[in-house]
């Protein structure tokens, strides 16, 4: 008998596991995939650490939860700095004195960038934004809003800008400093030997099955433990009885390049239509990886298929009420305990996963 039983081995579930286990409950994890880590699965390839579903940079204010991850590994100190291409120009991501003294070549101060920007601004002035395109232009103008958002937004969402809501952007940050550090987190890096090395060192000690799927047996799985813990799909949980959520996904394509270094950075975004992708990866840059050869990958936004994995919620009125319908019938699942992004139907950064998975186990292990 198991005190939990703990559906997928990505970092919710690897957190729960690992407190659980040094608390001495009785802990199996299950995964139907072939291996650990969920989306922040990294492979050796040419003696570089893969990222296998997209780039992973971890960032986080949580002082509790940089210490947690760090008494596994260690940490580099990797600043995620990505740079923007549209056709043959190049600008530096965030928005930032970089970016807008190459936009505007009469840009020297912050006083000249923001005369540009609020002068653009005023296309939108007294006009309530119907769109994401018109909400973009309140917030930074035209031309960037045409520059570095409108291809790669599209592109993400496979819808035209005008017919996307406003909500999606509610801010973009104008930095009026020279610094491309795209977070603004008091903690940054990347684990040294990857990601998988991290859930391996959480998971140590722990019973963990593979290639192994809950919905093949489930009420096996329930006789045999006291508690799931379920990290899955909420709509798949309940048989998609009310109907199915809605998910945007990635394809990846990945090459092994004959040379040292293709494009000079970890993560390209091509912000205009000239490409079907949305960036481009070249995983030695997250830790320096040394090797005589480079591994890139095109990451191009798709519309989900059965099959294929989820990436992005969609947040729409239809979405957010379907997913609000499954949470209320969680509620009444007996010793059943749902966490994570697929589970919550919601986006969550890496250390937002590991504090929510902190806070569940906290609550199971102070229940009386």
């Amino acid at each position: 008998m198991y005190d939990y039983i703990i559906v997928g081995a990505g970092l919710f579930g690897s957190t729960f596991a690992n407190i659980a286990n040094k608390n001495e409950k009785k802990v199996l994890v299950i995964d139907r995939r072939n291996h650990i880590a969920g989306n922040v699965y990294t492979e050796n390839m040419e003696n570089i650490n893969v990222h296998k579903y997209g780039a992973h940079i971890f960032h986080t204010d949580y002082k509790d939860v940089w210490d947690y991850v760090n008494s596994f590994v260690e940490f580099n100190r990797y600043t995620n700095s990505p740079i923007a291409r549209i056709g043959n120009e190049i600008y530096n991501m965030p928005f930032n004195m970089n970016t807008f003294s190459k936009i505007w070549n009469d840009v020297f101060t912050p006083e000249d960038a923001l005369r540009h920007i609020n002068e653009e601004k005023k296309e939108m002035e007294g006009k309530e934004p119907r769109n994401l395109e018109e909400q973009a232009i309140s917030l930074v103008g035209r031309t960037i809003y045409e520059k570095l958002v409108k291809g790669y937004t599209e592109k993400q969402w496979n819808r035209d800008c005008k017919e996307l809501p406003a909500f999606i952007i509610k801010r973009l940050p104008v930095r009026l400093i020279y610094d491309n550090n795209y977070f603004n987190d008091r903690y940054q890096g990347i684990p040294i030997g990857g990601y998988t090395k991290l859930v391996e060192k959480m998971l140590d000690g722990i019973e963990v099955k593979l290639n192994t799927d809950f919905f093949d047996n489930v009420d096996y799985y329930k006789s045999i433990a006291k508690k799931i813990v379920y990290t899955g799909p909420i709509d798949e949980y309940f048989n998609y009885s009310l109907g199915k959520l809605d998910w945007r996904s990635l394809k990846f394509e990945t090459k092994i390049l004959d040379c040292e270094n293709y494009q000079g950075n970890a993560v390209v975004n091509y912000t205009g239509h000239e490409v079907d992708y949305t960036r481009v990866i070249e995983h030695k840059h997250f830790e320096n990886n040394v090797s005589d050869k480079t591994v890139i990958t095109y990451e191009y936004p798709a519309d989900y298929e059965e099959g294929m994995e989820k990436y992005y919620t969609i947040n729409d009125e239809k979405n957010n009420n379907l997913a609000l319908k499954y949470k209320e019938l969680a509620k009444n699942e007996k010793n059943v305990l749902f966490g994570g992004r697929l589970a919550e139907y919601k986006y969550y950064d890496m250390d937002d996963v590991i504090k929510s998975a902190f806070d569940c186990i906290e609550g199971e292990l102070n229940e009386k």
